[in-house]
C-alpha cells in the first residue's frame, strides 16, 4: 500500500518536485475557494449548506454551455459565478430562508433534497454522459519551465484567480458597509431591522456571494476535471474537510487547511496512493482531537 520509494525519488527530483508542489497548490486553491464559500456562510448566516456542492457544478455546466456558445473561458467563468450565485438567492429566499431557526437536521433535509434535485436537471437539460471542457484556446501556450519541471500558464491564472477572488471576499466581509450590516443582523436581526435596514435582502446577498465562490470554482476547475451529474459531492466533502481543519468560519483558516490537503492529495498519491481519502479523514479527526475548533478556529464558550 505504502510506496515511499516512489515518494523518496520523486523528492530527489527537481521536476517531479515541481510538477506535484503545483498540483498540490492547485487542488488546495480550489478547494479553497468552494470551503470559503461554505465557510463565509457558516461563520455569518450558522447555516451548514451541504447544497454547496450542487452550486460548484452548476458553476461549471454554464461554463461548459457559455464556453461553447461564445468561445470566451472569461466569460465562461463569470457565467458560471453568476449562474450559481442567482440559483443561490433563489434557494436562500424559497427554502433557506425557512429554516434559518429550526434544527440543524431539519438545514441538511433541505439541503440534500436541493442537491439531489440539481443533480437530476442536470441529467435532463445536459444529459448523464461525461463531458470535458478542455483547455480555453487562451492558454493553449508553451508551459512557463522551472528547476526542470514544467508549469502551464492555466494553472496560474487559475491559482491566482482562486487567491484574488477568496481575498476580496474576505476584505468584502471584514471591512466594507455590506459586510458590517450582514454580521450585525446575524448577531442581532431585529436591532438591525429597527434601523430601517432590510435584512432578508443581505442575508440573500451574502449567500449567494457564498455560492457564486462555489460556481466559479467549478467553472475554474471544468477545463481539467470532467463534467458529469453529481459530481459535486466529492468537492463537497473535500470542502467540509477543509472547513472543519481551519475552523469553522475562519477563511485563513480554510487557506491553510485547503493548502494542507492539497499537498497531501498530491504527493499521497506517490507514497500511498489507496489510502490518500484516508489519510485526509485522519487528519481532520486529529484536528478535531487535540484542536476542536480548528487550526485557526476561535473557541467556543458556553
Amino acid at each position: 500500500m505504502f510506496k515511499i520509494e516512489a515518494l523518496a525519488s520523486c523528492l530527489s527530483s527537481s521536476p517531479c518536485l515541481v510538477t506535484q508542489i503545483t498540483t498540490g497548490i492547485i487542488i488546495g486553491m480550489l478547494l479553497f475557494l468552494v470551503a470559503s464559500g461554505v465557510t463565509l456562510i457558516f461563520g455569518v448566516l450558522k447555516v451548514v449548506n451541504f447544497a454547496h456542492g450542487a452550486f460548484y457544478m452548476i458553476g461549471a455546466y454554464s461554463a461548459y454551455t457559455v464556453y461553447a456558445a461564445s468561445g470566451s473561458y472569461y466569460l465562461a467563468v463569470g457565467a458560471g459565478a453568476l449562474g450559481a450565485a442567482i440559483v443561490g438567492i433563489l434557494f436562500e429566499r424559497l427554502a433557506i430562508s425557512r429554516v434559518y431557526k429550526e434544527n440543524l437536521l431539519m438545514q441538511l433535509l433541505v439541503c440534500y433534497a436541493f442537491a439531489l434535485i440539481c443533480d437530476d436537471l442536470v441529467k435532463i437539460i445536459w444529459g448523464a454522459q461525461y463531458l470535458a471542457l478542455g483547455i480555453p484556446h487562451e492558454f493553449r501556450v508553451p508551459p512557463i519551465r522551472f528547476a526542470g519541471g514544467v508549469i502551464p500558464p492555466f494553472y496560474i491564472f487559475l491559482v491566482l484567480t482562486s487567491l484574488s477572488v477568496a481575498i476580496l471576499c474576505l476584505l468584502l466581509i471584514k471591512y466594507s458597509k455590506f459586510g458590517k450590516i450582514v454580521r450585525a443582523a446575524a448577531a442581532n436581526a431585529t436591532m438591525v431591522s429597527v434601523l430601517g435596514i432590510r435584512v432578508p435582502i443581505y442575508f440573500a446577498a451574502l449567500f449567494g456571494l457564498g455560492c457564486a465562490l462555489a460556481g466559479m470554482a467549478g467553472a475554474l476547475a471544468a477545463p481539467v476535471r470532467s463534467l458529469t451529474p453529481g459530481m459535486g459531492l466529492s468537492i463537497l466533502i473535500d470542502s467540509f474537510i477543509v472547513t472543519v481543519i481551519g475552523g469553522m468560519g475562519s477563511i485563513p483558516g480554510a487557506l491553510l487547511a485547503a493548502l494542507i490537503l492539497g499537498l497531501t492529495r498530491s504527493f499521497g498519491s506517490l507514497a500511498f496512493p489507496l489510502f490518500v481519502d484516508g489519510a485526509m479523514f485522519m487528519m481532520m479527526v486529529a484536528v478535531l482531537v487535540f484542536r476542536p475548533q480548528g487550526l485557526l478556529g476561535e473557541r467556543v464558550t458556553r
